[in-house]
């Protein structure tokens, strides 16, 4: 009885000191839990007052008289080289008036939309406590893909017609690598880019490797500022396209590398891997199965890589730090 006796005691002090372990992880747990959480309660508690100005639905489907009235609200909408006559033939035109149906079948409740970009400028703020919070203004642009969405430190501007859906009817005869972005999912990342282009100094660096870091530090702010966004939507590939670069990451350093344009500064280079296309232009057989503009990626990676390495330099330090300091210090390696 006596060994029985002290077993269950020997057992029953195990379990009491695993108990015990068991609590302190799930202590632990939580507190490492409360310090993520706590970050993003922070950010939803900054106050932003952001409200959607329906300027699309102010100006179509309005009289005429309306015009001198939007014109003292809104003068940067309306060119002083252009008259009046102008803008009323705009209101009544077929194609303008198309747009626009589609535009309110779309965003008839921007409610949901509100709320993202708020999200977005809560971000901003807590990394750029300075940052105005913007008027954000919607309207149609006859599909001017190159100009979906536009932010000027107190004001953004945003073309509803650019983000009805990659498959909208509207959109027969664009490119499809142009019209896969054309989506309302995109619209967040789109004014993150427009913002972090607005934030980050342009590079006077024209070598490869600074066109690369500098759009790859456009994106590692979208991943502070977007937390939430998936790395797709940010890049703006498709599950597809990003599963490619993620397979093939350590042959396109290779390739880089072993054609050494890491320092050149001919613009053939960005054309080919940095500027919006169809696919990278490797010149080999595999190039229709990449996505375009596969340089932003691999300037994405290195600067995760250095924020890796190096996690306490400040913000706006890696962001106007030099290219090749940058690099050096990122020790980025590729794996197979």
């Amino acid at each position: 009885m006596g060994m029985i006796t002290n077993l269950e005691l020997r057992l029953e002090n195990f379990f009491s000191f695993s108990y015990l372990i068991n609590i302190i992880l799930v202590l632990f747990i939580s507190f490492a839990s409360c310090k993520i959480d706590n970050s993003e309660v922070n950010i939803e508690s900054i106050p932003i007052d952001l409200t959607f100005e329906r300027f699309d639905l102010k100006f179509y489907n309005q009289t005429p008289d309306i015009i001198p009235e939007l014109k003292k609200e809104y003068p940067f909408l309306f060119p002083t080289k252009f008259s009046d006559s102008v803008w009323i033939k705009r209101q009544n035109d077929s194609l303008q008036l198309l747009l626009q149906d589609a535009v309110i079948k779309v965003y008839n409740d921007i409610t949901l939309l509100e709320k993202k970009v708020s999200h977005l400028f809560k971000h901003i703020k807590y990394y750029f406590p300075l940052t105005k919070t913007p008027q954000v203004i919607t309207l149609t642009n006859n599909v001017d893909y190159q100009i979906k969405t536009v932010y000027l430190d107190s004001l953004l501007l945003i073309s509803l017609d650019t983000f009805l859906g990659s498959d909208h009817m509207l959109y027969q005869g664009i490119p499809n690598y142009i019209r896969k972005e054309l989506d309302e999912k995109y619209i967040v990342s789109q004014i993150a880019e427009k913002f972090s282009a607005y934030k980050i100094p342009p590079t006077n660096d024209r070598t490869f490797l600074a066109q690369i870091l500098y759009e790859g530090k456009k994106l590692f702010l979208q991943d502070l500022i977007t937390p939430h966004e998936e790395d797709a939507v940010k890049i703006a590939y498709t599950e597809n396209e990003l599963d490619w670069v993620i397979k093939n990451e350590v042959y396109i350093w290779q390739f880089f590398i072993e054609k050494q344009i890491l320092y050149n500064t001919d613009v053939e280079w960005v054309e080919r891997f940095i500027e919006p296309a169809p696919f990278s232009k490797f010149y080999l057989q595999l190039d229709n199965e990449s996505p375009g503009r596969i340089g932003r990626w691999i300037g994405w990676q290195i600067v995760r890589s250095f924020h890796k390495q190096k996690p306490d330099v400040p913000l706006q330090k890696l962001l106007q730090m030099p290219a090749q300091e940058l690099f050096n210090q990122s020790k980025y390696k590729p794996k197979r």
